[in-house]
């Protein structure tokens, strides 16, 4: 479709959580932007109609972290390849941590990513910069041009700020420009090496463990520096029980914290490393039933605002070695909607619950209240997919160039029909993938 056509979705369940909406509603869009909820303007003709009938109609999904390897290491995924899978999982926006070679620590990198993600036109990607000179922890960069450069947040991808006192400093800093920082909650002479959770599995299987108290211990730190400088902070990826209630006791106290959690964290637990399955290495690594349940719950209830795939790509001998030296993280863009929607069935938390963690929530830890929305003038970034449509995961099929993932062979329930990018068609299911 080319600038300024006009399209309808018409006869689907529309939901836009930001706006309290969920019904059987059309959607009409001119020029890019959302031209009226519902009834079409007088006189309104669309060239295109997508017929959504038995279908949800919302807001694209605003993924907090997904690793797109370029630059650097293009050999194992590019931009255009990832992008490419985000639009095939209906992510019309994403937020790249800043741990790519060369480290999104310059405005030059980062205008470098926003521009190869434009001319591939098929998500909007955010870089998020880094929050110290080189990741290394020592000194602070430079935020104020960062953010000028187009990243709204500033983050120590998944390596610890060990430094307390250039934590407390980088917070204060972040707080006058207002930004938000994202931090990994992980104390690393506790984790001391370990692969997977502390507990029965690792002492049976022999392997190192990392023990609650690893994120545990960060969280506090974390936290009594937010309440002491005032800035917001933003806890990627959650993975224990008393984790989300020191958030939840922090928010009640009003403390400016949010937090996410991966769509993987919420299906499965440590008993799924089985025989030193290498795609079910996750830092922070798989934890108990007890602690997936308490992550569920937070999810519900809003403590944890957003769910997001925590994408890492890799090539197939980086999951090939002994367990404890493989990478961790697995591909996860394209299973992130059916296992979100577990939740739903099994009676977790309702479908517009689920929608708002997969983009309002997230759009406003981003600081950016444009996204996740259906409001009319708004740009038309849709998601289009059938809650009930069951398939199966074949790595071979995967868009992303990342074959590496736990789910190989499973039934999944849940598939994106189309996404749409400021109106555009970026990704239509094709007939042969039911």
């Amino acid at each position: 479709m080319a600038d300024g056509d006009s399209l309808s979705i018409r006869h689907g369940r529309l939901i836009d959580p930001a706006n309290g909406i969920d019904g059987l509603l059309d959607l009409h869009i001119a020029d890019g932007r959302i031209l009226a909820v519902g009834a079409a303007p007088p006189g309104f003709t669309p060239d295109q109609v997508l017929e959504a009938r038995g279908q949800v109609v919302c807001p694209g999904f605003v993924d907090l972290c997904a690793r797109l390897r370029e630059p650097g290491s293009e050999q194992t995924a590019t931009i255009a390849s990832e992008t490419r899978a985000a639009a095939a999982s209906g992510v019309t926006a994403l937020c790249c941590p800043p741990d790519t070679q060369p480290l999104i620590d310059t405005p030059a990198v980062a205008q470098l990513i926003r521009q190869t993600a434009q001319r591939h036109g098929l998500a909007r990607v955010l870089p998020a910069a880094a929050l110290t000179q080189g990741l290394a922890g020592t000194q602070i960069s430079e935020m104020a041009a960062l953010k000028r450069a187009g990243c709204p947040v500033m983050s120590h991808a998944d390596r610890p700020v060990v430094n307390t006192l250039v934590l407390r400093r980088a917070l204060e800093y972040a707080a006058t420009f207002d930004l938000t920082v994202f931090l990994h909650p992980e104390d690393p002479y506790l984790r001391a090496g370990g692969c997977v959770h502390e507990g029965r599995i690792s002492t049976r299987l022999g392997l190192p463990g990392i023990p609650e108290a690893a994120e545990t211990v960060a969280v506090a730190r974390d936290l009594a520096l937010a309440e002491q400088t005032g800035a917001r902070v933003h806890f990627r990826g959650l993975s224990t029980a008393r984790a989300t209630e020191m958030l939840r006791e922090a928010q009640e106290r009003g403390i400016a914290a949010t937090a996410d959690v991966s769509a993987a964290q919420l299906v499965l637990t440590e008993d799924d490393v089985g025989r030193f399955d290498s795609n079910c290495h996750l830092i922070p690594p798989l934890r108990t039933a007890r602690d997936r349940a308490a992550l569920r719950a937070a999810v519900a209830n809003g403590v944890i605002g957003a769910i997001c795939s925590d994408h890492q790509p890799h090539e197939a001998d980086a999951k090939l070695a002994p367990f404890p030296a493989t990478a961790p993280g697995i591909s996860a863009l394209e299973t992130l909607l059916p296992l979100a929607l577990r939740l739903v069935d099994e009676d977790v938390a309702a479908l517009p619950v689920v929608i708002a963690r997969l983009t309002e929530g997230p759009a406003q830890i981003l600081g950016k209240p444009l996204l996740g929305r259906l409001d009319e003038g708004h740009s038309a970034d849709i998601c289009v997919f059938d809650p009930e449509a069951c398939w199966t995961l074949d790595p071979t099929r995967l868009v992303s160039r990342g074959r590496n993932t736990p789910f190989a062979g499973q039934v999944l329930k849940g598939q994106v029909t189309w996404t749409l990018l400021a109106g555009r068609v970026v990704y239509s299911r094709p007939l042969d993938n039911p």
